[in-house]
């Protein structure tokens, strides 16, 4: 059996590069099952919430009880964070704030309206956009049953 120096080094490259990909892919998997199980760690908080406190109040005070939740389920978050809106050459043209930022990773935004309407899922996916990430939850408490609508940034 002959071997050809150049066809064997391009296979093992080739080899190697496919080791490479499966690597990532798996590296994206265990990212996103790391993603998907946060977030249903915060639907059942923000169910368990719903439950207790119900419909009718306003936003803050479903926000402060998910504080205190989050804080004793040791989920670390931001509140209130302040997220900067750039355009062309990275020129800041203003500013949002997101009711929470889920650790580093889940874009939260908190509703209490009759429905969530587009206008809403189009703003969740600006602030994922903003901030690069891939995950974010309109929660509406308004309803009798929490309405939660998934948004997902497709990059």
């Amino acid at each position: 059996m002959v071997f050809r120096r150049g066809k064997h080094r391009k296979t093992e490259e080739a080899k190697a590069q496919i080791g490479q990909k499966q690597k990532k892919n798996e590296n994206k998997s265990m990212k996103e099952d790391k993603i998907n199980k946060l977030t249903e760690k915060i639907i059942g908080i923000a169910i368990d919430v719903h439950k207790f406190l119900g419909p009718g109040f306003v936003e803050k005070v479903y926000e402060k009880a998910l504080a205190i939740e989050f804080k004793e389920n040791k989920i670390k978050y931001d509140r209130q964070r302040e997220i900067e809106v750039k355009y062309r050459n990275g020129i800041l043209i203003g500013k949002q704030r997101v009711d929470f930022f889920v650790e580093d990773e889940v874009i939260l935004e908190l509703k209490a309206i009759s429905e969530i309407m587009d206008l809403h899922k189009a703003q969740m996916l600006s602030y994922l956009k903003t901030m690069n990430k891939r995950i974010g939850l309109v929660l509406n408490f308004a309803k009798p049953t929490l309405q939660i609508k998934r948004i997902i940034n497709g990059y």
